[in-house]
């Protein structure tokens, strides 16, 4: 008896239930995704220069979603599902944070923790007063603003210190900015005081009508790390400098 292939005498695969799989399979991807980014971590970019030299221009980083448990502004198009939060868990001093601006509750602002509720914050000739004491602020090496076509500016930095002992690196360009001297901010309950670490180019919470203080139902997360990063000196049509606007030494940088 000679031996004959097979035949595959199965019906052929109707159109109809080839898309009906292509929308299920999509769906699901589409639910996984949805998922993650409003429970786990969510992608972020950074479009401005105000947490310079920490976060750049072109800067992609991930915000943990569940740090400091989850409001209505932890999922897609902030629904009101909910009032507050699930957790009380506040964030510290020098977190750097994603929250919803307050005035609309829609716009994505990333600032830096300054004041946490009941601190009274102030500025005097630049340097952060935090309950009457000013931060211990350290002069380091001038940092270099790199630009198209145009020799860099140098811009003076410091490094600010909390009383916890956690530092960060901060820009300040201008004597005499308009918020580098301000009254004192008490910051409420529930409430947290914002600072950008580009002290001369920051629209933060030192500026009441259009930040002002941040309540803790509209925190997003912290940011945890970089996952890529991109010059923004080169244009999306530039595609011959794609492979060397890369900035490989911030690939994979946790955010301090």
């Amino acid at each position: 008896m000679s031996d004959q292939a097979t035949q595959d005498d199965s019906p052929p695969a109707k159109q109809g239930d080839t898309w009906q799989d292509n929308i299920r399979i999509f769906a699901i991807a589409a639910l996984i995704a949805v998922v993650i980014r409003s429970l786990f971590f969510q992608p972020f970019n950074i479009p401005s220069s105000s947490m310079k030299p920490t976060l750049l221009i072109g800067d992609f980083l991930f915000v943990s979603k569940f740090s400091y448990g989850y409001s209505k502004h932890s999922f897609p198009f902030s629904p009101p599902l909910f009032s507050g939060r699930t957790s009380d868990k506040m964030p510290e001093r020098g977190d750097v944070v994603v929250f919803k601006l307050p005035s609309d509750g829609r716009t994505d602002f990333i600032k830096r923790v300054i004041g946490l509720p009941g601190d009274q914050i102030q500025i005097k000739n630049g340097s952060v007063w935090l309950n009457g004491t000013p931060l211990q602020r350290e002069r380091l090496s001038d940092f270099q603003e790199l630009r198209r076509n145009a020799p860099p500016v140098e811009i003076r930095r410091y490094r600010e210190t909390l009383p916890s002992g956690r530092s960060y690196v901060t820009l300040d360009q201008i004597d005499g900015s308009p918020a580098d001297n301000t009254g004192i901010y008490d910051v409420p309950q529930g409430h947290y005081f914002m600072m950008g670490d580009n002290r001369d180019n920051s629209t933060d919470s030192r500026f009441l009508r259009y930040v002002g203080f941040v309540p803790h139902e509209n925190l997003v997360g912290p940011a945890q790390i970089l996952f890529f990063s991109f010059d923004d000196r080169t244009r999306f049509w530039e595609i011959w400098r794609w492979p060397i606007s890369i900035r490989l030494s911030r690939l994979f940088n946790l955010v301090h």
